[in-house]
């Protein structure tokens, strides 16, 4: 009882009208930064690893998807299970936060390259900063390095579109 291709009007269905019955995301802009300055920190105080990017929202109603790669996450500390911990930051709001990695301590171990995901409702149309932090876990000796060895990390904020 349904209708088939061949009944209907070849412009009963246009692009156009798919687009206004259909509300995909579309991207609006795309803004990427890169660094591969090492960063050493031995703290449970999250410190700046150096990422991060700015983007200007074209309206209050759209997300911002946020993707870092901490290029090359690695460890010189002597012990075990040096466990890593990256977020992000939304101007200075935490918006995801990721145990990264839990490395072992042999000398300059690596904890490979983990990758931070949010899709974020910033909820504004005015520039935000997104960057990334790290932190170790446990308070010791215990040291993490991000971009180690010259590793290059990465952050990638898209808009998409209400």
């Amino acid at each position: 009882n349904g209708v088939g291709t061949s009944q209907l009007s070849d412009d009963a269905v246009t692009s156009s009208k798919i687009a206004d019955s259909v509300k995909l995301g579309k991207i609006g802009q795309v803004v990427t930064a890169t660094t591969s300055t090492a960063v050493t920190n031995s703290s449970t105080t999250y410190a700046d690893i150096g990422l991060s990017a700015s983007i200007t929202p074209s309206a209050t109603s759209s997300k911002i998807y946020v993707t870092a790669v901490i290029s090359n996450l690695g460890t010189t500390s002597p012990e075990t299970n040096v466990t890593t911990q990256h977020r992000i930051l939304r101007d200075t709001t935490q918006v995801v936060f990721y145990n990264t990695a839990r490395i072992n301590g042999i000398e300059s171990d690596t904890g490979g390259s983990p990758s931070l995901i949010v899709l974020d409702s910033p909820s504004t149309a005015s520039a935000v900063t997104y960057k990334v932090q790290q932190r170790v876990e446990v308070a010791s000796s215990r040291t993490s390095i991000s971009q180690w060895n010259g590793g290059a990390s990465t952050i990638v904020l898209m808009e998409v579109l209400a």
